[in-house]
């Protein structure tokens, strides 16, 4: 861009932001708090149709109010705003992929020291958690990105023409990358046009990512894209299993954690499984089979039992065969309960329970 023309573009810029910071001033000196520039404006990677990225804070619903969408030659601008509780909070705690327009903003207006104040908290508390080496918290954050990701590649199956298979495979890759920049403990500094650079530079990575990236943004049928989408979907899976055992630190059972677990896995499940396979009940079965795996799966998680894989087992059509596996597996989860010293809370009679529950 020649040098003329771009101050011609910083001229109408800051023509616009002094139009929107007299209008807040104006009009809302309650309701706007703060305005600020991010964007490629920003970061200085802007062209000749670049529009103008304004961060906009309200205060209220009436804030609202300020909010406009225009064209102005043939650029268009949309001065929206953003409100503490919801965008800055989500911000703030790493959970949102706009992060840059809170740990990045310039600030051009400010209504009322109060709300710098109010501000710098919020970016301090990102900037708290980007200074976290990796571990269990970010990588909670990209479970959540790689669990919706998954939620959009069953689109992707689902979905029975070319348009809407390409637009969830969209939705995969976004929530993908999201996942990846939470893995890394990182953010996008840069717009979407810089995305690839951006992530060519963390350090976690699939290998030859680039181009399982960009294999589904190239393929052209939709056989095409489900199997690009699946592939750059197992593969930032598979990273995450890996960071997930090397960083995040694993329970083990003790005799506080698994206390009362036995007594929940009997009470919740034994019974049911036991009635259910006895009836030949197969629907029942299998949800109280489902239930049943998930428990020990949490168990597993969060008080580091070992892993156990009931559902292999289920047969509709030998559910005895199920029901001494279910049996098996009681046993043992009991052995983890003797290995702590952690005894079962069981009573042979309602008038131990009382002397034992009323502490008489």
């Amino acid at each position: 861009m020649k040098n003329a023309d771009q101050q011609e573009l910083f001229h109408k810029n800051e023509k616009l932001i002094n139009m929107v910071i007299e209008r807040a001033k104006r009009d809302f000196p309650e309701e706007i708090a703060m305005i600020g520039l991010t964007g490629s404006f920003r970061t200085g990677d802007f062209h000749d149709k670049s529009d103008l990225d304004l961060i906009i804070i309200n205060n209220n619903n009436q804030g609202w109010d300020f909010s406009s969408c225009f064209i102005l030659g043939d650029v268009g601008y949309d001065i929206y705003c953003t409100p503490w509780e919801t965008r800055i909070e989500d911000q703030a705690a790493l959970e949102s992929p706009m992060n840059s327009s809170l740990i990045d903003l310039q600030v051009l207006y400010c209504a009322k020291p109060e709300y710098m104040e109010k501000f710098n908290a919020y970016r301090q508390r990102a900037l708290d958690i980007l200074a976290k080496p990796i571990g269990s918290e970010c990588i909670g954050r990209a479970k959540k990105w790689l669990d919706s990701a998954k939620q959009e590649y069953a689109n992707t199956l689902l979905a029975g023409d070319l348009g809407a298979v390409r637009l969830a495979s969209g939705e995969v890759v976004y929530n993908l990358v999201n996942a990846l920049a939470s893995l890394n403990n990182t953010y996008f500094k840069r717009g979407l046009k810089r995305y690839l650079e951006d992530i060519s530079t963390w350090q976690y990575l699939p290998g030859n990512f680039e181009a399982i990236y960009m294999d589904v943004i190239n393929a052209k049928t939709m056989d095409e894209i489900r199997n690009t989408s699946y592939i750059l979907l197992s593969s930032i899976n598979n990273l995450y299993n890996s960071l997930y055992q090397k960083y995040v630190v694993q329970p083990v059972p003790s005799y506080d954690n698994l206390a009362g677990t036995y007594e929940e896995l009997w009470c919740n499940y034994r019974n049911k499984i036991i009635a259910s396979t006895e009836a030949k009940d197969k629907s029942y079965a299998f949800y109280t089979a489902m239930g049943t795996q998930q428990f020990l799966d949490e168990m597993t998680e969060s008080r580091g039992t070992r892993k156990f894989d009931l559902m292999q087992h289920f047969d509709a059509d030998q559910l005895d065969l199920f029901k001494e596996q279910f049996l098996l597996a009681m046993d043992e989860y009991l052995e983890e309960y003797n290995r702590t010293g952690q005894p079962i809370e069981r009573y042979d009679t309602f008038e131990e329970l009382y002397r034992q529950y009323m502490k008489v």
